[in-house]
């Protein structure tokens, strides 16, 4: 008898002395390893016979009962060490497994038996090796694997095995023949341990590696799902009509949604123009209705129509069979306290009793509290009080295409709605080590920092890299946003068709008039400077005495916007009104003049009764609708308040009226100047004619004479309307449109009723359901001409030429417009954007926009007292607008790309978790398959020849800094010359480029594989796999050393000195997709 030591003397040595030709081996032990197989290969292949017997149940069809715990090796891991223990990870990444795995199953086929032990008794292990002149024993032998044979050390403090001659190793011959041949004990598994060491050498689909990889990435997210917060199928919801109509990636969101709502009790939902968030919305809806809640839905005015035809039984609601039964309400109901709006009487509504609320256009409510003024309660705080905090728990579903612009703080504001203002109810939900407001705050600060670095540098990635982990969790958590780039690349856009292709914009940049010493922009511009607008601000001129009276009166009760914060506001407004209005078109300049004009001598008039007669009162100004834009229109100043009189006996009027004959003055000059400018000589309207006619004769796309025309102001659109209606139909026998949200539409279609859903209706028959609408309607529109009351939500892909008759001054509204033909499915090969600018430099006129806006606040300082000069962020503003409207000079751009800011779409992991649980929900658990599989999957343009690996880091050391977002796990795409195309810190990518190779191809793709195999020898050379293994796993060492190098600098400690990856022996490979 001897001791083998595994040290000096190992069993491996003293086995290939003993196995001779003809041998017959035993084995008992807890596991078998096919790299021990490797080991001892030449003398097993001359053996006779092999029996194995595991020692506890391994491989077996039925369960040992529960109650008998198993307190070995348990057995998930004593099945998967088939393909190597935890201590052979070393030579699984040397990656041959593939060939091993082939050559022990064959080896198994033709020599070995293997059966095991199927109660809960326990069994030491052992091994007798019977050649024809000798037996020997060997004994302890806990598993068969390289470690118990003595090639590695494993973690074991000493192994040391007894080997016995005869006559002992006879006793341990007979005990194994007597288990052996116990039916009632053993149950053969050989058939089962064969199938499974196939999987190690089959060829695996791409798709399978796919979801492997996300098995693994996403394991602790899986366990902490529960069915809750699914959506639960048995609703039905997937039956209904709206789901039918869903493309893929619309499912996707909606099951996205639903699990936040559950989960977070909210979600932001921010895919980009034109990739139909209302239906994803109106399936969530749905799901909601069929569980019993009660939904409303808040809107800005004009996209009501939208969201009512939807519920309503029209013939063209094209999901009237869902019977959908939401409130639908507006923004600015919030600050209404009674009236009514939209059928339903707000003084009696129970605002606290909806179960969920659907915000579209939620970036309105990006301002939180205490902005504006700081008295104003606005309507974001009304949103939390009347409905979010009182009542029943409400979810908060916001829809927004553009969440984020330069300040997270929009985006906090909204999440805020969700999370009932008070951040602490969601800091227990995500599972992030910093609140929610210090999280904020520093990724502001970051922002902050990267915003200042020099243009090549501002690099997303550069951001990205900077951003804090939890950030990006939290925004996993809660949003959910993609891009048009991201759906054309990663669905199957054959099902969804194509977006357009879009041409780089026109730029067009008309003087003021071809007249000869006529006056030009500039000269305009100085005249406005010197108007003070005083006939907005009465309140100025009160005397101090008097204020006191006035006060009261004003704060009519609840509403604490105070009358000289109105009238600033209104006084504010106008006279950046005024140059909006001159860019937009001479008409709406002249009538704006007029307006004020008569407003002054109106006022005039009034003093110099009282002067005369001693009585009059001046009422505050009410603004007309007509002279606002959209986005002005919405604010405040105009649903807030009632009139008051002011006696001008408690005023200084003279003063007023001296200033108030200056601005007179000044108006009545520049209403001469600009007199003479009529259609004729509108050199903006000629251009827009000439453009109109060389679109008819020469259309971009085959037959479409379809142009959408914009303008912010409806005196410009009828203006407008006016002029080009007559031309076309004169010229071409075209018909025209005009909407703007304050009149009927108009339409040089004889008696036909012109609403706005005619009119949209006959203009983009196609994207509108002409044939189901209007069955019997020939009537074609092709010229539309509109205000901003249809630039957001509208589907008229129809049209292929969108012309921008003035820029608006708030760069998204014009990438919305576009949004309005610019979508998916639209049957236009390209498409077509036109801007109109003024005759300045882009500099002059970002710069004439803040003198003005400036120059107003000095005459709120001079007034008042208050030195709010123009703040660092809108400084910033300016900038950021100024950059961007350069950019839209050059290029179409998706507001995505927009900003120098960053979008949401690059942050989400959600649709891969989802992808995930769809798959384990078809296939089952993943959690028997042996790691290092592959898959080899072709090349693209975009994705260059390399493998993309997936490693688990086995000392938890290397996340200190918390920068990698699944750790432990590691992803890296290295090329096959050892470039890193693709570094670990950017997950998202990664994970979007296995998804985009592997997704849909679920059968192994021959062309590649045979070409691969061949290349390595059916996976008995792979030298080269493995070195790239290794650089790959230097780079993540590398990068981490950066980084480590950079927190060095930082602020908050370094994560140099806290961990290490020493190298390959801290990695196990999980699986590896080779592109070829």
């Amino acid at each position: 008898m001897k001791i083998l030591d595994n040290i000096t003397n190992t069993v491996r040595a003293d086995l290939r002395v003993e196995i001779k030709r003809g041998s017959k081996i035993s084995v008992a032990a807890a596991c078998f390893s096919m790299y021990a197989y490797q080991e001892l290969k030449k003398q097993l292949e001359s053996v006779e016979e092999f029996r194995f017997i595991f020692t506890s149940p391994t491989f077996v069809k039925k369960k040992a009962e529960k109650q008998k715990r198993e307190f070995y090796i348990p057995r998930l891991s004593r099945e998967i060490s088939l393909y190597g223990t935890e201590f052979e990870i070393k030579l699984r990444n040397e990656m041959t497994q593939r060939a091993i795995a082939r050559e022990c199953a064959d080896w198994i086929r033709r020599k070995a038996k293997f059966k095991s032990n199927t109660t809960g008794e326990n069994m030491t292990g052992f091994m007798t090796v019977d050649a024809k002149d000798a037996q020997t024993a060997y004994m302890p032998l806990s598993g068969f694997t390289t470690v118990d044979i003595g090639c590695e050390r494993g973690n074991n403090t000493y192994n040391m095995v007894n080997c016995m001659e005869a006559p002992f190793s006879q006793q341990y011959m007979q005990l194994f023949d007597q288990l052996w041949n116990n039916r009632e004990k053993m149950q053969d598994v050989t058939d089962v341990v064969i199938e499974n060491i196939n999987t190690a050498y089959a060829e695996n689909s791409p798709e399978f590696i796919y979801f492997m990889t996300l098995y693994h990435v996403f394991s602790e997210f899986l366990d902490d799902i529960s069915e809750d917060v699914l959506p639960n199928e048995a609703t039905g919801f997937k039956q209904s009509k709206i789901w039918s109509m869903l493309y893929d990636f619309q499912r996707d969101a909606v099951l996205a949604i639903i699990n936040k709502l559950e989960k977070y009790n909210g979600c932001i939902l921010a895919d980009s123009v034109g990739l139909g968030k209302t239906f994803t919305a109106l399936a969530v809806v749905k799901y909601y209705e069929n569980r019993n809640k009660s939904v409303l839905v808040l809107c800005p005015k004009k996209l009501a129509e939208n969201w009512n035809t939807y519920k309503d039984n029209y013939v063209n609601n094209p999901i009237a069979a869902d019977r959908l039964n939401y409130d639908v309400l507006f923004h600015t109901d919030l600050s209404r306290n009674g009236g009514m709006s939209n059928g339903l009487d707000l003084s009696r509504l129970n605002w606290g009793n909806y179960d969920l609320i659907v915000i579209d256009e939620s970036h309105n409510f990006r301002n939180g509290i205490g902005t504006h003024s700081n008295t104003q309660e606005n309507r974001y705080q009304k949103l939390m009080e009347k409905v979010i905090r009182a009542g029943v728990k409400t979810k908060v579903l916001m829809l927004s295409a553009t969440p984020v612009n330069n300040r997270f703080v929009d985006l906090k504001n909204q999440l805020a709605i969700a999370y009932e203002g008070n951040s602490e109810n969601l800091d227990e939900l995500l599972n992030t080590t910093k609140s929610l407001e210090d999280i904020f705050k520093q990724a502001q600060k970051a922002f902050n920092a990267w915003s200042k670095l020099d243009q090549e540098q501002r690099t997303t990635d550069a951001l990205l890299r900077t951003l804090d982990f939890d950030f990006f969790e939290l925004l996993d958590s809660v949003t959910i946003a993609r891009s048009r780039k991201h759906i054309e690349k990663y669905y199957d856009t054959n099902e969804i068709g194509k977006f357009p292709e879009r041409m780089k914009p026109i730029s067009v940049r008309p003087c003021l008039t071809d007249l000869n010493n006529a006056i030009n922009y500039n000269e305009i511009y100085d005249q406005l400077m010197q108007l003070t607008l005083c006939v907005y601000t009465p309140s100025n001129y009160i005397f101090p005495s008097k204020l006191q009276k006035y006060k009261d009166l004003t704060h009519n009760k609840g509403e604490n916007l105070t009358q000289t914060g109105r009238e600033r506001g209104i006084q504010r407004l106008m006279s950046i009104n005024l140059l909006k209005r001159l860019e937009s078109s001479v008409n709406s300049f002249q009538l704006t003049l007029t307006r004020i004009k008569e407003l002054i001598n109106g006022t005039i008039e009034a003093i110099n009764r009282f002067e005369k007669y001693g009585s009059a009162d001046i009422s505050m100004y009410e603004a007309s609708r007509d002279d606002w834009d959209i986005d002005d229109e919405n604010t405040e100043f105009f649903t807030v308040g009632k009139k008051v009189k002011i006696e001008l006996a408690d005023m200084d009027w003279k003063s007023w009226r001296n200033e108030l004959q200056q601005d007179a003055d000044v108006l009545e000059l520049l209403t001469l100047m600009v007199a003479d400018i009529t259609p004729e000589h509108d050199t903006k309207l000629q251009e827009l004619l000439r453009l109109l006619d060389e679109k008819i004769t020469h259309p971009i796309n085959p037959n479409n004479k379809k142009v959408l025309i914009f303008s912010a102001f409806s005196d410009t659109a009828e203006y407008l309307y006016d002029h080009v209606s007559m031309y076309m139909k004169d010229k071409y026998g075209l018909n025209t449109a005009v909407i703007t949200g304050t009149i009927d539409g108009r339409t040089t279609i004889k008696g036909f009723p012109a609403t706005m859903n005619n009119v949209l209706t006959c203009f983009s028959p196609v994207s509108k359901d002409r044939d189901v609408l209007m069955p019997n309607s020939r009537n074609e529109i092709d010229i539309l001409i509109a205000t901003d009351c249809i630039s957001e939500g509208q589907n008229l892909q129809d049209c292929d030429y969108l012309v921008n008759y003035d820029i608006h001054w708030n760069p998204v509204r014009i990438i919305q417009r576009f949004g309005r033909i610019d979508r998916i499915g639209s049957r236009n090969k390209v498409i077509q954007l036109v801007n109109f600018w003024p005759d300045l430099t882009l500099d002059d006129y970002i710069n004439l926009k803040s003198r003005v806006e400036t120059r107003m606040k000095i005459t709120v300082m001079t007034s008042t007292g208050d030195d709010d000069l123009i703040n660092p962020e809108e400084q910033g503003d300016l900038e950021y607008r100024k950059a961007q409207l350069k950019r839209l000079q050059e290029e179409v751009v998706d507001i995505e790309d927009m900003s120098d800011g960053i979008s949401i779409m690059d942050l989400g992991l959600n649709e891969f978790r989802l992808d995930l649980l769809d798959y384990m929900k078809r296939n089952g658990d993943m959690d028997k398959k042996p790691s290092g599989l592959h898959a080899v999957v072709p090349a693209t343009e975009e994705l260059p020849e390399g493998v993309i690996f997936v490693l688990k880091n086995i000392n938890n050391s290397v996340n200190v800094d918390n920068r990698n977002r699944i750790h432990p796990f590691y992803m890296v795409y290295i090329s096959t010359d050892g470039e890193i195309i693709c570094d670990y810190l950017n997950l998202k990518k990664l994970l979007d480029d296995v998804r985009l190779l592997c997704r849909g191809k679920s059968k192994p793709i021959s062309e590649v594989y045979e070409r691969f195999n061949r290349e390595t020898d059916d996976g008995r050379n792979m030298a080269d796999m493995s070195e790239l293994l290794s650089e790959a796993i230097n780079s993540i060492i590398d990068v981490k050393e950066e980084s480590d190098i950079d927190s060095l600098f930082s602020a908050g400690g370094t994560s140099a000195l806290m961990s290490a990856v020493s190298g390959l022996d801290d990695f196990e490979l999980i699986c590896f997709l080779v592109v070829k």
